[in-house]
């Protein structure tokens, strides 16, 4: 398994970290496989998105602004419930698969680390399987 670190500067930021995780995968030699990422946070998550149109990260943030507010008479008492809330709905693993030593993604796809409690420093990790 691999990790790395990333800092975050704004309390709700979508960081593209596929330079990072395509590293991973070429440092471990795999040319076909998958690739599962993980971040061992309850108030960030990942997706896959557009990076083409910065548009469609903002619109995303404001969907979750909109849909979880960060004010909302939450009981939790740490103050960040909205935090948990979106990561949840982003979810905190996604799998790539390997094709000839590269992220299998589609043309416009990338990797976003979903911040929701920043600016923090996160850890993600990356487990790369090969295929038999």
């Amino acid at each position: 398994m691999k990790q790395f670190s990333v800092r975050t500067q704004e309390r709700c930021q979508f960081l593209d970290i596929n330079p990072y995780v395509q590293r991973a995968v070429e440092e471990s030699g795999v040319t076909n496989g998958v690739c599962h990422v993980f971040v061992p946070h309850t108030t960030a998550g990942l997706t896959i998105n557009e990076n083409a149109d910065p548009d469609v990260v903002r619109d995303l943030k404001l969907i979750l602004d909109r849909t979880v507010p960060w004010e909302g008479g939450y009981a939790h008492s740490e103050g960040n419930s909205a935090a948990h809330a979106k990561a949840s709905m982003m979810g905190f693993s996604q799998t790539v698969f390997i094709k000839d030593g590269r992220l299998a993604f589609g043309t416009w796809q990338r990797l976003y680390f979903c911040e929701f409690d920043g600016p923090r420093t996160r850890t993600v990790w990356v487990q790369i399987i090969a295929a038999n």
